[in-house]
């Protein structure tokens, strides 16, 4: 098991975060590392890794994990014919999938985890009780979250924000693979300009690409901070948490 003291060490050492519950939000195509589909055994030991480092510095962590590395549930239903709450469901399950990934992968490193699930499968998870959840994280547990918010048309985005208002967390990491927010897409324009701070009406007013709508505005209305981040940086979650400079902070203070 991990060691109880480290957490206690680093806080003692002047290390304690400066946000101390946090939900993470990962996608399920981060999973499937260069593949694109399915589960990265490496990736999957790598994010487990940056999570550790997180928990070490005495957070109370939880996790959301998408499915899109096994089926988006509203391409699937437009392109496959389904009908699209069906297609939503089996994006659920490729959640569940995931989490037990995942749970596999803190648990190899010696990390005390439980996975709770908005749908019933109670032969590999608990349900989502958030008494139960917060009870965890206070023991110092990982929580994932699997199966979204348990119904169709919602993404895993709203289903972040709504774990974390509902476990009041302090802030939600975004793990997505560029390095915050920016101006433009960086991945078509070279000139593109990352944001370190801005505000949630600035992100509407210019329409930045953050979250899914209903999601951010969850975010805004609640005053719930956020921190979009690249996750492939080692590290960077936990400077995140210690409040250095890393990824862009949104939030409704004014960004300048």
């Amino acid at each position: 098991m991990a060691d109880p003291n480290s957490a206690l060490a680093n806080t003692s050492q002047g290390m304690a975060p400066k946000y101390p519950r946090v939900l993470l939000k990962i996608s399920g195509e981060m999973l499937a590392g260069s593949q694109g589909f399915g589960l990265d055994a490496a990736t999957l030991n790598y994010i487990g890794e940056e999570i550790q480092k997180v928990h070490e510095l005495g957070a109370q962590v939880a996790v959301v994990v998408g499915g899109g590395n096994f089926i988006r549930g509203e391409v699937f239903a437009s392109g496959g014919g389904l009908d699209r709450s069906v297609a939503d469901q089996m994006g659920m399950m490729g959640t569940v999938i995931n989490a037990l990934a995942m749970q596999g992968a803190l648990e190899k490193l010696g990390l005390p985890v439980r996975v709770q699930s908005a749908i019933t499968i109670s032969q590999v998870a608990e349900p989502f009780i958030v008494r139960r959840a917060v009870r965890h994280l206070e023991k110092g547990r990982i929580v994932i979250f699997a199966s979204g918010t348990g119904n169709p048309y919602f993404t895993t985005d709203t289903a972040g924000v709504l774990r974390a208002l509902e476990i009041h967390a302090d802030l939600i990491l975004k793990a997505t693979k560029v390095d915050g927010v920016y101006d433009r897409d960086p991945r078509k324009h070279s000139d593109a300009a990352r944001y370190e701070k801005v505000s949630y009406a600035e992100v509407l007013e210019k329409r930045l690409a953050v979250m899914d709508q209903t999601a951010f505005t969850m975010c805004q209305e609640h005053n719930l901070p956020l921190i979009v981040l690249d996750l492939s940086v080692p590290g960077a979650m936990r400077s995140a948490l210690l409040g250095e400079s890393t990824g862009t902070l949104v939030s409704n203070e004014n960004g300048n």
